[in-house]
């Protein structure tokens, strides 16, 4: 693997950031459990986090509580005017976020602004709901109408993980805003400063002290947060085994969740797909953001022979430069982990085309967690690297005869999040797209993530809850109908509704 600097647009800040959490519109300090916040790319210290205690929950649910109750009676378009001035100042501050992104998770620079425009872009769409079509009337009977109306839920929140730490709060925070809620994120012990980017930028905007609040912290926070009887909505991204739980606990408890969870993408590859297509879309989705996140490639299903097309794939793989490219692991357990996996892989028969342990970290990254592109062939469905998340920039190839084959392959999977197609057959791709189980599918796309509107969202295990988190399923989510019946006058052809 070759050695590349970091890149100039990742400086280092010259003093440690403190994350804190927001409650009314103040910062606060917290328990006295603190913890150092370190980089990914060399172990450096970013900052120290002040974890939120036991009564800094109960006050943040209390002042959004409090809040929330003038909030929704704001017009939805003044709300969406502050949303306008947000966006706005997200796009003034987009290096700054970027470099807390990178630094804080392990991403690239660029990776980073990517996410932030992704960010951008939900905060569009959720600026547009005031053009939208919330709500309806008709005349149902003579002197007799009934409408419908989009309400707020309340006090919502949502529970955020390490890989994306810009991006997957802006997928709940403006919508949930938009609608009429006030807002609570619990973002990840990992990766909590550029949350408190954020809440300086909704600060600025205009929006109201309390309606945006974060509580910082680790699973003792979640817990209380998820039972509060105040909070009517939990959203939450992370791993399954979480995410189910996440969800078994606010259910019981009678309010809304949707958790979403991970994921094993299949990458279908047929006998007649596009070469430069192919290998560009593999290659982005098992490297990017060094294979954490939840829309990665996992395994590539080749159909027939296709050898050219892997051959080209390890090759265009074995250039990737670590810190330009490809950014590093989250941490040294993450590195351990993967490394475990290839070794159990060449174990159990596979073949290492490409090993990504013992790489030579970037010059001046050395205590980083690095972990190079592995991709490993010949693999059966049976093994750990072909069924088990792994959550890194790991690809798993197994051979099979049909498309069929390929699909089966996805169906027994217990995960649903996505699955590509690479084809230059429409009717191969309507084949495919038609009989896969995951929720979101691409065609000779390697990372099929919806753009605004369309909403983010699996099935199976990938997903706990119903709808999606993003555009309308976001609307769903954060929101209910009241539905009102009216009647100003007596008929005298009476029927069942006079």
């Amino acid at each position: 693997m070759k050695r590349l600097d970091v890149g100039p647009s990742l400086t280092w800040p010259t003093e440690a950031l403190r994350a804190r959490s927001l409650i009314g519109g103040e910062w606060v300090s917290g328990s006295a459990n603190t913890t150092t916040v370190t980089s990914p790319y060399n172990g450096q210290s970013l900052g120290e986090l002040h974890h939120a205690s036991s009564s800094d929950v109960s006050r943040a649910v209390e002042s959004a509580a409090s809040v929330s109750k003038e909030w929704r009676l704001v017009p939805i378009k003044e709300r969406a005017s502050l949303l306008l001035e947000f966006r706005n100042l997200l796009a003034r501050d987009i290096d700054r976020l970027s470099v807390s992104a990178a630094l804080e998770s392990g991403k690239t620079f660029s990776e980073a602004k990517a996410e932030v425009l992704k960010a951008i872009e939900v905060v569009e769409f959720a600026s547009s709901l005031e053009n939208s079509d919330l709500g309806g009337a008709i005349e149902v009977s003579r002197g007799v109408s009934c409408e419908y109306r989009r309400e707020p839920l309340g006090v919502v929140a949502g529970i955020t993980p390490f890989n994306f730490p810009a991006m997957v709060p802006m997928w709940m925070i403006p919508i949930a805003l938009a609608l009429g809620n006030a807002f609570i994120l619990k973002p990840s012990d990992k990766v909590p400063l550029t949350p408190c980017i954020l809440a300086e930028l909704i600060a600025a905007a205009g929006f109201p002290a309390g309606v945006f609040s974060i509580l910082q912290g680790g699973r003792s926070v979640v817990e209380q947060l998820v039972v509060d009887p105040r909070v009517q909505a939990v959203g939450f991204v992370g791993s399954s085994a979480v995410a189910q739980a996440v969800y078994a606990q606010a259910t019981s408890t009678g309010k809304r969740a949707l958790c979403l969870g991970g994921a094993k993408n299949h990458l279908i590859v047929a006998p007649d797909a596009d070469p430069a297509i192919t290998v560009d879309g593999i290659v982005a989705s098992f490297t990017g953001c060094a294979g954490q996140r939840c829309m990665a490639a996992s395994v590539l299903v080749a159909v027939g022979n296709v050898d050219h097309i892997i051959d080209a794939v390890v090759e265009r793989a074995s250039q990737i430069l670590l810190g330009r490219d490809m950014g590093a692991l989250i941490d040294a357990a993450a590195v351990s982990r993967l490394s475990k996996a290839v070794a159990t892989a060449a174990r159990e028969g596979a073949t290492i085309r490409l090993d990504g342990r013992n790489v030579v970290p970037p010059t001046g990254s050395e205590k980083g967690n690095w972990f190079g592109p592995s991709i490993i062939d010949n693999v059966r469905p049976s093994m750990e690297c072909s069924c088990v998340e792994l959550f890194g920039p790991v690809l798993s190839i197994v051979r099979v005869r049909t498309i069929d084959d390929a699909l089966k392959l996805e169906r027994e999977s217990a995960y649903g999040n996505a699955l590509s197609i690479f084809t230059t057959s429409g009717s191969v791709a309507r084949h495919v797209a038609d009989r896969a189980t995951s929720g979101m599918i691409g065609i000779n796309v390697g990372v099929p993530v919806p753009r605004e509107p369309f909403s983010f969202g699996g099935t199976k295990d990938s997903k706990f809850g119903v709808g999606d988190i993003t555009g309308w399923g976001g609307v769903e989510l954060w929101s209910t109908r009241k539905k009102i019946t009216t009647k100003w006058s007596t008929q005298s052809d009476k029927n069942w509704m006079s």
